[in-house]
C-alpha cells in the first residue's frame, strides 16, 4: 500500500523536545509513588478558578470563580486547540486550575508524608509545588492588545533587523506598569535624573491611557531599539519575559523569585545577564557599561537568548509540552475521570461564536487548523541527581562570576 504525503510525514522520525521538558518530570516529582487520587484533585478546589476534566477526547469545564481579565478563556482556548491538534491522543484527565500569578501549595505545608493538592498555574518558585502550565498570552491578551505569540513572534523576529545592534540606544529599556510589585517601583530610581546616570531608560506604561489611545505606543515588535532590555517581575512572573527576551538586545535580568515552564532553564551568561535585585541600579549600571566595552559578547549572549525564544519556544513546542505534561500528569491518576454534574462541555465552535472583538479575531488567528502532520516531539529523560546539580551549579557559577565582576568594577571607581 502507498502512504500520502501526509502519511509519510508521520512517519518521519520525530525531534527530541528542548531541555526545558525536562522540568515536567520534575514538576510531577510530588506524586511518582502516592499517584494521585480523586480526593487529592479536590482538595485543590479551594485555590481553583475551574475544573477541567477531558473524556473521550471532549471537553468540559466545571467554573468556581472568575479568573482576571480573559485568562481562564484563553487558557481552556489552548487547551480545546491542544484537542484539535492532537485528536484522540490526549488521555482522559481531571485536573484543578487556578489562573492567579503567585504560587499557593507551599511545600512546608506539605513536608510530610501526604502529597500537595495538585494544582495547575502559569508560574511556581522553589518554595512551591504548584505544577507550571503554558500561559493564556500564547493565545492572545485582547485586553492589552497582545497578540497570539505565533504571530507576534514573527513580528518580534522582524522588529529586531530594524535597528543594527550597535545603532541601538547604549543603555537599559524598560516600560511597564510599576505599580504591581515593590521590585518595580524600586526600578524607577534607576532612571536617569539630574543626580544620576544608572544608564537606565525606565517608562511607566499607562495602560488605560494606552487602550485610549487605541495602543499606538505599545507595539512590542517596535521596542528593540536599547541594546540592553530589563526584565523585572510583577506580581509573581510576568508574560513580558519572552517578549523582553526575544529583542536580540542584551537581557537584562532582574533576580527572579518564581519560574514559568521554560525559564527554568536559561543560563546566565548564555542567555542574559543577571541584575541583583537588592542593588538594582548600581548592576544595571554595571551590565550597560561591560556591555558597551565587550560589544560582541553582549550580543552575543542577547542573540543566544532570542534565539532560544524564536527556536525552542516556537508554538509547535508549546502544545508538545502542553501534551507531554497532561499525558504524564494523567498516568498519576487513580481513579477514572467522569464528567462532574457541574460541568459545562466546551468547544472551539461555542468559545469562538461567543467571543466579541479582538477576543474572537485572537482566537480566529490561533485556532489550530487540523491535526498536526507530526507527533509530538520525544520527551528527555528525567534529571539524574549528578546531571541535575551539575546544571544548577553552572548557573550558580555565572551568578556568581557576575558578582565578582561587579565588586572589581565598583571598587576601581572608590
Amino acid at each position: 500500500m502507498q502512504l500520502n504525503s501526509s502519511e509519510r510525514a508521520v512517519n518521519v522520525a520525530v525531534s527530541e523536545c528542548p531541555n526545558y521538558f525536562r522540568w515536567i518530570h520534575e514538576d510531577l516529582w510530588p506524586w511518582r509513588e502516592t499517584g494521585i487520587s480523586r480526593e487529592m484533585v479536590m482538595s485543590a478546589k479551594r485555590h481553583a478558578d475551574f475544573r477541567l476534566v477531558i473524556v473521550d477526547g471532549r471537553a468540559y469545564v466545571e467554573k468556581y470563580k472568575g479568573a482576571f481579565q480573559s485568562r481562564d478563556i484563553f487558557t481552556q482556548w489552548g487547551i480545546l486547540q491542544l484537542l484539535r491538534r492532537y485528536p484522540g491522543k490526549l488521555p482522559d484527565l481531571d485536573l484543578m486550575f487556578d489562573c492567579f500569578d503567585p504560587p499557593v501549595i507551599s511545600k512546608e505545608a506539605f513536608n510530610g508524608p501526604a502529597p500537595p493538592p495538585p494544582l495547575f498555574r502559569y508560574s511556581a518558585n522553589d518554595s512551591t509545588h504548584d505544577i507550571v502550565f503554558p500561559d493564556w498570552s500564547f493565545w492572545g491578551w485582547p485586553e492589552i492588545n497582545i497578540k497570539p505569540w505565533e504571530a507576534l513572534s514573527e513580528e518580534l523576529r522582524g522588529g529586531n533587523t530594524r535597528i543594527r545592534w550597535g545603532d541601538r540606544e547604549p543603555y537599559a529599556y524598560w516600560k511597564g506598569n510599576p505599580n504591581v510589585a515593590a521590585s518595580r517601583k524600586d526600578l524607577l530610581k534607576c532612571n536617569v535624573s539630574d543626580k544620576h546616570d544608572w544608564n537606565a531608560r525606565i517608562y511607566i506604561q499607562n495602560w488605560q491611557r494606552e487602550q485610549d489611545d487605541g495602543f499606538k505606543h505599545s507595539d512590542l515588535a517596535s521596542q528593540c531599539h536599547h541594546r540592553y532590555k530589563i526584565y523585572i517581575e510583577g506580581y509573581a512572573w510576568s508574560v513580558s519575559e519572552k517578549y523582553i527576551l526575544t529583542c536580540d538586545s542584551l537581557t537584562l535580568l532582574v533576580k527572579p523569585i518564581y519560574y514559568d515552564f521554560f525559564s527554568r532553564s536559561l543560563m546566565p551568561l548564555k542567555h542574559y545577564w543577571p541584575v541583583k535585585d537588592e542593588d538594582k541600579c548600581r548592576s544595571i549600571k554595571h551590565a550597560v557599561e561591560w556591555g558597551n566595552t565587550h560589544q560582541e559578547e553582549a550580543q552575543a549572549i542577547g542573540k543566544a537568548g532570542s534565539r532560544f525564544i524564536l527556536n525552542e519556544l516556537k508554538m509547535d513546542y508549546v502544545y508538545d509540552y502542553m501534551f507531554h505534561l497532561l499525558s504524564e500528569y494523567s498516568k498519576l491518576l487513580k481513579f477514572k475521570p467522569t464528567v462532574p454534574k457541574g460541568a459545562v462541555e466546551i468547544s472551539s465552535e461555542s468559545m469562538g461564536c461567543s467571543a466579541e472583538g479582538l477576543g474572537k479575531q485572537f482566537m480566529d488567528d490561533s485556532r489550530v487548523k487540523g491535526p498536526a502532520l507530526l507527533e509530538a516531539c520525544t520527551m528527555p529523560p528525567p534529571y539524574d541527581p549528578a546531571s541535575l546539580h551539575s546544571f544548577l551549579q553552572s548557573k550558580h557559577n555565572g551568578i556568581n562570576q557576575v558578582d565578582a565582576w561587579e565588586r572589581e568594577y565598583w571598587q576601581s571607581k572608590k
